[in-house]
C-alpha cells in the first residue's frame, strides 16, 4: 500500500508540466523508496509467499523443511521494511540515489545524510530474509518430496521455485558484498567505487 501511495505521489508530480507538488529531492526520494519497496518488499516476497503455500502441497510434504527458519525469514523481512521506512526520520532524509543506488550518486558526496546508510542496512536485512527463505525452499524440494515424485514428475511451479531459490543463493552474497563496499566507502573513507 505504501509503495502504491508513493507511485501516486510521483504521478501527481508528473501530471502537468512544471508541477511543484514535490521538490526535486523529494521526487528522487519518493522514486527511490517506491522502487525499493516494489522490488524488495513486494515482488520477491509475493513469490516466496506463494511458494511457501504451494510447494509443500505440490510435492506432498506436510510443511516446509524448517518452519522456524520460515518465521525467522518473515521477521527479518518485517525488520528490513521498518528500517527502510525509518530512513524518513534520518538526518538528511531518505535515500535519493534510485532503487539501484548506482555509484557515484550513492556516495557520501552526492547523497549526504544517513538515509542511504539506512537503505543499505535495510537491504542487508532483506538479503538475510531472502537467503533464509531460499535455503528453506532448496532443502524442502530436495528432501521432502513424496515417494515416487522424481525430478521429472515435479510440477513446473516447483521447478520455478527451485530455480528461484538457487539463483537467490548465488546472487545475494554478491549483492551483500557490493552493499558492504558501498557502506565502507560512505563511512570508512575507502575507495572501492
Amino acid at each position: 500500500a505504501v509503495g502504491g501511495v508513493l507511485a501516486l505521489l510521483m504521478r501527481a508530480q508528473l501530471a502537468t508540466p512544471n508541477e511543484h507538488f514535490l521538490t526535486k529531492n523529494n521526487y528522487d526520494s519518493t522514486m527511490t523508496m517506491h522502487g525499493t519497496t516494489m522490488i524488495f518488499l513486494v515482488v520477491v516476497p509475493i513469490l516466496a509467499g506463494f511458494g511457501n503455500f504451494l510447494v509443500p502441497l505440490m510435492i506432498g510434504a506436510r510443511d516446509m523443511a524448517f518452519p522456524r527458519l520460515n518465521a525467522f525469514s518473515y521477521w527479518m523481512y518485517l525488520l528490513g521494511g521498518i528500517v527502510l521506512y525509518s530512513s524518513y526520520f534520518a538526518a538528511g532524509g531518505t535515500a535519493r540515489a534510485g532503487w539501484t543506488s548506482y555509484v557515484p550518486l550513492s556516495e557520501q558526496l552526492y547523497s549526504p545524510g544517513h538515509g542511504q546508510d539506512y537503505w543499505i542496512l535495510a537491504l542487508h536485512i532483506l538479503t538475510i530474509a531472502s537467503l533464509a527463505g531460499a535455503i528453506n525452499f532448496i532443502v524442502t524440494i530436495h528432501n521432502m518430496r513424496a515417494r515416487g515424485m522424481t525430478w521429472m514428475r515435479m510440477p513446473l511451479f516447483v521447478w520455478a521455485m527451485e530455480t528461484y531459490a538457487v539463483l537467490l543463493v548465488a546472487v545475494l552474497p554478491a549483492l551483500s558484498a557490493g552493499l558492504t563496499l558501498l557502506l565502507l566507502d560512505r563511512q570508512a573513507g575507502t575507495h572501492f567505487f
